[in-house]
């Protein structure tokens, strides 16, 4: 083997190179260098932080696409084991040098004078110098500049460094600014995307690789696997190599990592809707939000437990908010159940549109009431109607496709009967309601007009956040206002006031909200037992669109209002699943553990009612309803109700179908939940019966019958088949084919 002599012909060169660049340190003009502390804050990880209300955080979101940086780390918080492999590999000596390794120096140059390869003299110190300055880096990108001049800055600045700063401040800066592989800058955003753990976790081998990333960033997996080993054989750990080049190709062919804070990452969906609307080129590090963290936790664990135990009835999405009352702060906001349950994870449920459901029928009736058309005493008719349209005859069904007769507005709202909406929207008009529920923030699409009669039960499309606020309107005496996530500042820092304007007469909303707290007023639909009763004064609302697609529980207490909304966000229907047994129990919880977390001695009482209401003993003709002390909106009270049916109406033994009424088909409800009810007066003998159409169908009870197109006669007869009363009606709509009949029995 040939002994290779040094290159005496560029002795004198690379000799007067070296001297030079050495004694021109000194004479390098002095430029300010930054403290450490300086440069610490100035550092900003890749990501905006989303605060709560006090400062904890709920949520990063990536906002700074070019590079990935986490949060500083302190050098407490560095596995020694990374700091000794660092060490080894890039600076020996940075514990004895001032900023530049002379020894190391000279090796380099007498290394270039045999053409041997020897370590780079660049110290930790003058690679930091390179990161503090770009004009002291490498052009092209990477690890610093080797030419002549960026080496002379990178150490006459090393040099400064070091009288200027103590030796951990610049190795925790150096670990928190050298660039690793790709995007990578700084050893906890390498440690969180290679390993998934904090850098204080990293083992001897996950050291050895970081320490030859810093070498070589972007080598080939071998490569970096090979330099790791030989660290670690220096080390003397007596490394499995063949292990390690294993690990190592599997760790960089990783493209995403999952986040090392999973837990804390509460608030997505608010999270980009609040950077979605700051202006400005660069982000703020950190933002803080009118959000209670230990809150939304406990509503995102809530909904997600009760998608669980809905998880047989088809349904895997929901949504929670919950605002203050006198604020419209949001407190919190759960935009999914999550990437475990949903497969729509991303879809913002809280903002989403869908349709209302029975959930507008407050505001109906608060706007009948302020009109003084009707009173919370008021009988209206809950049994079939027939409304001429544009588009055909509409006939509103109820929930459970039965009718109750007579009732009064308390009972109507208390337990969300369709058709008595439907006869106070005859009253309102859908043009004047639509004017309304705008006023109150409810995104509608279109005039009442185009929405017609049905809007009375929900068929707009609305976002769960604005039909909470519109709810918090109620709470608030009729006072809207809109919502916000951020504290809004003036220049001077001061809080800048929302606009307040009045929606609804404060009498009219102190009805509603008496009748939604109202336990006895749900009896009829919900019964006594349900997840809307509570401890404390709470009104509350449920509601489920057609097809059960979208199903709603939104109330307030003194303080809070709650929204919940549970479904599909692909729109598909749940099997079974009512505004009580779905949306409900995750709205009850809610507010129990606000009421938990602000508790109020006086929260069982009711708000102290508005000027302008009067309390009045009521007792209602025939004893349809039990007598009661009734809110009336002053100049509106009466102690006796009368049926005004019962005066100069024909007596007839069949009360339902009415003689003569034509009913039409809804395309919006399934052919066959759509039924009619065939009533006859009370008191009916047992042995008399149902005859349609010449075929007999039963006892003359009420029944319930599947409606079908065509003229059809309804009569009433006795046990000898004698008929007692008869009523004929049409019922119009698509023409199906009839069913086959069935086989006869053998």
């Amino acid at each position: 083997m040939t002994h290779r002599g040094p290159r005496w012909g560029r002795c004198p060169r690379q000799a007067w190179r070296w001297a030079a660049l050495c004694g021109a340190l000194w004479a390098l003009p002095v430029q300010a260098l930054p403290r450490f502390d300086e440069v610490k804050a100035a550092y900003r990880a890749s990501d905006t932080v989303v605060e709560d209300r006090r400062g904890v955080p709920l949520q990063a979101v990536r906002t700074d696409p070019t590079q990935l940086r986490g949060a500083w780390v302190p050098l407490t918080e560095v596995s020694p084991a990374l700091r000794t492999a660092l060490l080894l590999s890039e600076d020996r000596r940075f514990y004895e040098h001032a900023g530049v390794d002379w020894q190391a120096v000279g090796a380099a140059a007498w290394g270039n004078l045999w053409n041997s390869r020897t370590r780079g003299a660049s110290t930790v110190t003058m690679q930091l110098a390179g990161l503090l300055d770009e004009d002291l880096a490498m052009p092209g990108g990477g690890r610093q500049s080797r030419s002549g001049v960026a080496k002379l800055g990178q150490a006459a600045t090393a040099l400064r460094l070091e009288r200027q700063w103590r030796k951990d401040q610049i190795l925790e800066a150096y670990l928190n600014l050298v660039g690793f592989r790709g995007e990578v800058v700084g050893i906890g955003a390498l440690s969180a995307r290679l390993f998934q753990k904090y850098p204080s976790g990293l083992n001897h081998d996950e050291a050895a690789i970081v320490a030859a990333l810093v070498r070589a960033p972007n080598a080939p997996a071998r490569r970096v696997a090979d330099r790791a080993c030989a660290l670690l054989r220096e080390q003397k750990l007596a490394p499995n190599c063949s292990a390690l080049a294993t690990y190592t190709a599997q760790r960089l062919a990783l493209r995403h990592s999952e986040r090392l804070d999973a837990d804390a990452q509460l608030a997505p969906h608010l999270a980009r809707r609040v950077l979605a609307g700051i202006a400005g080129p660069t982000p703020p590090a950190r933002v803080r939000t009118t959000l209670d963290a230990g809150l939304q936790r406990f509503a995102r664990d809530t909904l997600r437990l009760r998608l669980r135990e809905l998880r047989n009835r088809h349904v895997e999405d929901g949504a929670v908010v919950v605002l203050d009352n006198a604020t419209g702060e949001v407190r919190a906001w759960v935009g999914s159940s999550g990437g475990g349950l949903s497969q729509a994870a991303e879809v913002d449920g809280v903002s989403a549109l869908r349709q209302a459901g029975s959930t507008l029928k407050p505001f109906l009736y608060g706007q009948a009431i302020e009109q003084r058309w009707l009173t919370a005493a008021s009988v209206l008719d809950d049994s079939p109607v027939g409304l001429n349209t544009g588009a055909g005859l509409y006939i509103p069904q109820n929930y459970d496709h039965r009718h109750k007769g007579p009732v009064s507005v308390r009972t109507a709202l208390g337990s969300s009967l369709n058709v008595p909406a439907v006869r106070a929207l005859v009253l309102v008009t859908p043009e004047r309601f639509a004017q309304r529920l705008t006023a109150l923030g409810l995104p509608l699409t279109h005039r009442g007009d185009h929405y017609g009669y049905s809007l009375a039960l929900g068929s707009a499309e609305v976002s769960l956040v604005s039909l909470t606020n519109a709810y918090r309107a109620l709470a608030q005496g009729g006072l809207y206002s809109p919502w916000r996530a951020v504290s809004a500042a003036v220049g001077d820092g001061k809080p800048v006031s929302a606009p307040v304007v009045r929606v609804m007469d404060a009498a009219a909303a102190y009805i509603v909200a008496d009748v939604l707290a109202d336990r006895e007023a749900r009896v009829p639909t919900f019964g006594l037992a349900n997840a809307l009763t509570a401890r404390y004064w709470a009104a509350a609302k449920t509601g489920t669109s057609k097809d059960m697609r979208d199903n709603w529980c939104v109330g307030f207490s003194k303080r809070f209002t709650v929204g919940v909304w549970v479904g599909n966000a692909d729109g598909e229907p749940m099997w079974g699943v009512s505004g009580t047994t779905g949306a409900a129990p995750v709205w009850r919880a809610v507010m129990d553990e606000l009421h938990r977390r602000h508790p109020d001695p006086q929260a069982h009482r009711a708000p102290p009612p508005p000027a302008g209401l009067v309390q009045q003993a009521v007792h209602f003709e025939g004893g349809l309803e039990a007598a009661r002390n009734e809110w009336f909106v002053a100049g509106t009270e009466q102690a006796e109700i009368r049926l005004a049916s019962a005066r100069g109406v024909a007596h007839t033994l069949i009360q339902s179908p009415g003689d003569g009424t034509i009913y039409a088909l809804d395309p919006d409800i399934p052919l066959h939940a759509q039924k009619l009810m065939f009533k006859g007066v009370d008191g009916l003998p047992a042995r008399w019966a149902w005859r349609l159409d010449g075929r007999r169908l039963g006892p003359a009870g009420d029944r319930a019958w599947p409606m079908w197109p065509g003229k059809h006669v309804l009569e009433l007869v006795d046990e000898r088949q004698a008929v007692r009363a008869t009523a004929r009606f049409e019922v119009r709509g698509a023409q199906v084919r009839a069913p086959a009949p069935s086989p006869a029995r053998r």
